[in-house]
């Protein structure tokens, strides 16, 4: 299981996201997009500064190695799914359209891939937006047509009243219960379909 940061690096949030799934019976990894930096800072502030002078293609081709990673496992069973928040939610829609191997994508309130590489999409989308996400949410209308269009298998779900990052605990914009329905669908999929 790839676990893909928000735009802050690998912070105790998402290390606590690749927890939960390892007690959940999965092997996460999660890459730190921050490394070659010195990693997370340690202060969300400083982190987001850091990741915008990331190259976002050089991360890209990181993301890449880190699934060839993943896979090659031994003690994996071969198949593999992937979580993102923010950042990441755009990088598990990228990432489905690049890796045929995806069995299972997650994206939490991600920008869409560019619709044109939608039919390359292999994987099992579980999309989970929040009610209160202008940017993103108008995003959604034409990624959902193309998915379609596509014949790609995916369910969303908009979660009324919540903000964009409703689901990192350890921010004003945590909401409970969005975050625990979200997590327990996104659970459901990665156990039906990599388990």
């Amino acid at each position: 299981m790839l676990v893909i940061h928000e735009n802050r690096g690998l912070n105790p949030h998402i290390q606590d996201i690749a927890r939960r799934l390892a007690v959940d019976g999965f092997i996460a990894v999660a890459p730190d997009a921050l490394t070659a930096l010195g990693g997370y800072p340690g202060d969300e502030d400083k982190a987001r500064a850091l990741f915008s002078t990331l190259d976002q293609a050089k991360i890209r081709q990181d993301f890449i190695a880190a699934v060839h990673f993943a896979q090659a496992l031994p003690d994996g069973n071969g198949k593999l799914g992937a979580v993102g928040f923010c950042y990441g939610g755009g990088m598990v829609n990228l990432l489905a359209t690049l890796v045929p191997t995806l069995r299972a994508g997650a994206p939490f309130y991600g920008a869409p891939p560019p619709l044109e590489a939608v039919p390359a999409i292999k994987a099992e989308l579980a999309l989970q937006f929040a009610g209160n996400d202008a940017r993103i949410d108008a995003m959604w209308p034409a990624y959902e047509a193309a998915l379609k269009k596509a014949g790609t298998r995916y369910r969303a779900w908009i979660y009324p009243g919540v903000e964009h990052g409703f689901n990192n605990d350890t921010t004003p914009r945590f909401d409970k219960d969005a975050a625990a329905l979200a997590w327990e669908r996104t659970l459901a999929l990665f156990k039906r379909t990599l388990t």
